[in-house]
């Protein structure tokens, strides 16, 4: 017998062997089950149980539940495939965060209509019900098998493997698939009217651009119809809110053929960033920070001490200066790390927060660009903090509070990820256990939920992320907090203690925009263009209605610019509603529409352009309105 724990603590006794699915039976569970978590790994339903062990019953609510059921849906779509173009080879089809992709070779050309008779057959394997059936082979029969199916993709895989590899298989009728799993039982576990195919791109085979460009299908899948429709809607919204139209709709900024990657800030695109970058200051400040600025390109040396040259080089743009070899910086740590070098401090001194809005580069591969999301050149927000041990925890603190008032203030919610040690890392484990230990302690205190993200920490020191939420409900990594232990014994950094002793300080690396490019983006996407009225790189627009009116609007938009608000005019001989419909697709936060009787009476009628008419009131009223507006940096 062997001892199984549940998710509510209950401990049941059963025969090694049971199967998952016969102790279902006996369980209540709110809606259908897809998969089982054994200890901490996410397993099919039906798995043996072969020794003591926690165990949980997953729904598509859960993320392991999710994944068996898109997993198999992505198996459905390889079925599909194969039945409809036999000739085809398949290569790789993981679940992904909204749905699933299976990559393939085919002289087929996914068109859309190929994708709607594609998705008709998979709603034909659903209706089927067919079971999953999962097995293992020896290296060479697995290698046989694929052979005969004429996968070569698939061999390529199983030569990749380590030798004491399992190699599986999942069976589902006259369709067999490589695949570590976990799947659903059935393939009628599925929805038909849940499920859809959403497009098909090109991808390199294993993301490198030397191989074979492959056909990438997407798809998705929900446990219900409703769910699909509430997804696809929002798919749609996400493309009216694309901020690469807006930023070029609205005027904010371009990207050029003359420079991939490197985009350029319009004149509002401008305005817009420097509000932001005014904010990050004024918040900076007040917590204690001083501001530097180091240079972009350093020496090869500065880069090699830093670890960056052999951990990072691929990603960096390098030079030759009289003859030495340099680098232009893709982060501004080491810069921040010179400054701090540059004098002998005392514990007295500490904390020491310096923050940099340093203009950094790092080489992305074309096909990885898109918009302001991903460039090679961006403004990273970064600070330092050298601190003593026993100041750790709260400088974490600090952070975490900055980080939140600033997500706060723009509508996000967020969650937290804390990243472990990853393979390619300096320092020794010990080391990195403190480290890690440290950020934990930090968070349980602070009482912030996190979850472990095992291996992804930087190659310095383990760190914390912060994934933002968007109104779309699309999550946006920006914040991070990384704690080194590592580049203050390279570059020997000291600090007087109180005992007159020289000891290492502890730094911490922390953004809270990370990239104000892609912040920017994030926020044009959020808000669909129309910025909160202190962000708006145009905040009013004073409309006339006829040529009568235009001296009074002068009046008024000169009296607006002078108490430091950003104005627009529109004199232009046009019908007021064509002036009030452009004002309102630049996305204008106010109209003031003024004809004969405005002047006459020295008020002004105002417009919100979501709001629509706000009624008539006066110049002196309506500053006073914007004034605590500004000052509240107010989410509207």
């Amino acid at each position: 017998m062997i001892n199984i724990t549940l998710k509510n603590g209950a401990v049941l006794s059963v025969d090694k062997g049971t199967r998952c699915t016969q102790i279902l039976k006996d369980i209540e569970q709110s809606g259908p089950v897809f998969a089982v978590m054994i200890d901490d790994e996410v397993c099919d339903l039906d798995s043996p149980l072969t020794g003591d062990c926690r165990l949980s019953f997953l729904t598509f609510e859960d993320e392991g539940g999710r994944l068996a059921f898109r997993h198999t849906a992505s198996h459905v779509l390889a079925q599909a495939v194969k039945r409809l173009f036999p000739e085809t080879k398949l290569a790789i089809g993981p679940a992904i965060a909204d749905g699933f992709y299976y990559d393939v070779d085919s002289d087929t050309v996914f068109t859309p209509e190929v994708l709607t008779a594609l998705e008709d057959e998979m709603k034909k394997i659903v209706k089927e019900n067919i079971r999953l059936e999962r097995f293992e082979l020896p290296r060479d029969e697995a290698l046989k098998l694929v052979a005969e199916m004429g996968e070569t993709y698939k061999a390529e895989l199983i030569n990749d493997l380590p030798e004491d590899a399992v190699i599986s298989f999942y069976r589902q009728g006259d369709f067999t698939d490589l695949c570590a799993g976990p799947h659903l039982t059935s393939t009628g576990k599925l929805k038909a009217n849940a499920l859809k195919l959403t497009s098909c791109t090109g991808a390199y085979w294993r993301g490198d651009a030397k191989n074979k460009m492959l056909q990438r299908i997407y798809g998705t899948a929900y446990a219900k119809k409703e769910e699909l429709e509430a997804h696809l809607t929002r798919i749609e919204e996400a493309k009216k809110r694309d901020h690469r139209k807006l930023g070029k709709e609205l005027g904010l900024f371009m990207l050029l053929d003359e420079g991939p990657g490197f985009p350029f800030f319009l004149p509002k695109g401008m305005i817009l960033k420097n509000t932001l970058l005014d904010y990050w200051r004024e918040l900076h400040q007040k917590a204690g920070y001083q501001e530097i600025s180091t240079p972009v390109i350093l020496n090869r040396e500065l880069w090699e001490r830093s670890g960056h040259w052999f951990h990072y080089k691929q990603n960096m743009y390098t030079t030759k200066i009289d003859g030495t070899d340099f680098a232009v910086k893709p982060m501004n740590c080491p810069g921040g790390i010179l400054v701090y070098k540059s004098g002998m401090h005392s514990y007295r001194d500490l904390p020491m927060r310096i923050g940099e809005l340093g203009l950094v580069h790092r080489h992305e591969l074309s096909g990885a660009l898109h918009g302001l999301m991903r460039v090679r050149c961006f403004t990273q927000d970064d600070a330092h903090i050298f601190m003593t041990k026993d100041q750790i925890k709260d400088e974490i603190k600090g952070v975490v509070a900055l980080i939140d008032e600033v997500y706060t203030k723009f509508g996000f919610t967020y969650h937290i990820e804390l990243s472990t040690m990853p393979e390619d890392h300096m320092g020794s484990e010990e080391d990195w256990m403190h480290s890690t230990e440290a950020l934990k302690d930090a968070l349980l205190e602070i009482g912030k939920a996190f979850k472990i993200n095992e291996g992804d920490g930087a190659f310095y020191g383990p760190k914390i992320d912060f994934h933002l939420e968007d109104c779309l409900k699309r999550s946006w990594q920006c914040g991070t907090i990384q704690l080194d232990f590592q580049n203050p014994e390279r570059f020997e950094l000291e600090y007087i203690a109180s005992d007159g002793e020289r000891r290492r300080p502890v730094m911490i690396h922390r953004v809270v925009f990370g990239s104000i490019e892609r912040f920017i983006a994030i926020l044009t996407e959020h808000f669909a263009g129309a910025f909160p009225f202190w962000l708006s790189p145009v905040q009013v627009s004073v409309l006339p209605i006829t040529d009568r009116a235009k001296e009074y609007s002068q009046s008024i938009a000169d009296k607006l610019s002078s108490e430091g608000f950003r104005i627009e005019t529109d004199f232009r001989n046009e019908k007021i509603g064509f002036k009030i419909r452009e004002a309102q697709l630049q996305k204008i936060p106010y109209m003031l529409v003024l004809g004969d009787k405005e002047a006459e009476s020295e008020t002004i009628s105002i417009r919100h352009r979501s709001g629509g008419d706000l009624g008539s009131t006066t110049v002196t009223a309506f500053l006073e309105k914007i004034h605590a507006e500004s000052a509240a940096r107010a989410n509207t």
